[in-house]
């Protein structure tokens, strides 16, 4: 039985852990590092960590941080924010973290996806889209969605898949930090024009959307920030996880 890759998407900005919603209004939820110990012991199969304001602020990736979070991580790391040059990539791939993840700069340097995956591999060359549903039209924006790129999405798809991308990690503003399940139209989209791994987040609200995607698209990523650090109505911080059974059963009959 192939089990659901689940990732936890950690949201970095200076040397914390925030969470928006709809990319807005971040709350702090914790040390970086103290949350990673503890998705080691719950065995996570990967994380994302993202620093949100690395790019717009115009801010070189927190090299030391990230180094610090690599050397406690048991389990592979995206690491995304504030990339603009490959020799920033191969310095945070020489820590250890195992996928570098780019997004804004493709649009000033599209053959950066080429020199990066010639570089880390292809299976390492992570492509972040971040996409806002505009009427019955899906369209990428950069810079905490503040920024609409001017590029038709089905084209760009295709466009990243033959300069080299080897995995695409489709982010749903609409639904980021909503908890309101999954946009099916847009991973449909994704899903059929793309002949590489995807990794879907934004939306989840706890196991049953996980199952809903695990059952409907087999073993695409399928990433998750709220559900997994906060706990209850109230939204209490508490970092959580499921257990190999939970997995077992996220695989059977809706």
């Amino acid at each position: 039985m192939l089990l659901p890759r689940i990732i936890p998407c950690l949201l970095l900005t200076n040397d914390g852990l925030v969470k928006t919603q709809n990319f807005k209004n971040p709350k702090y939820i914790g040390d970086p590092i103290n949350t990673v110990k503890i998705f080691n012991e719950k065995k996570a199969d990967e994380l994302i960590i993202m620093d949100i304001h690395a790019t717009t602020r115009s801010y070189d990736p927190n090299f030391d941080l990230i180094d610090k979070i690599a050397r406690e991580a048991r389990m592979p790391i995206c690491y995304t924010g504030g990339i603009k040059k490959v020799e920033q990539a191969k310095k945070i791939f020489s820590y250890g973290i195992e996928k570098i993840g780019i997004s804004s700069v493709i649009f000033e340097d599209i053959n950066i996806i080429k020199k990066l995956s010639n570089y880390v591999g292809r299976q390492s060359t992570v492509i972040i889209l971040d996409i806002i549903k505009n009427k019955n039209t899906y369209e990428i924006y950069t810079h905490n969605a503040k920024r609409k790129v001017k590029v038709d999405l089905l084209k760009f798809l295709k466009l990243i898949q033959e300069k080299g991308a080897g995995e695409i990690v489709v982010n749903s503003v609409d639904r980021d930090g909503c908890m309101n399940g999954y946009d099916f139209d847009l991973i449909n989209l994704i899903y059929d024009n793309t002949e590489i791994p995807i990794t879907v987040v934004g939306g989840a609200k706890d196991y049953n959307d996980i199952k809903k995607i695990q059952l409907k698209y087999g073993p695409i990523g399928i990433g998750a920030g709220s559900m997994f650090v906060y706990k209850g109505s109230r939204k209490a911080v508490l970092i959580n996880y499921p257990n190999v059974k939970e997995k077992i059963d996220l695989c059977g009959s809706a």
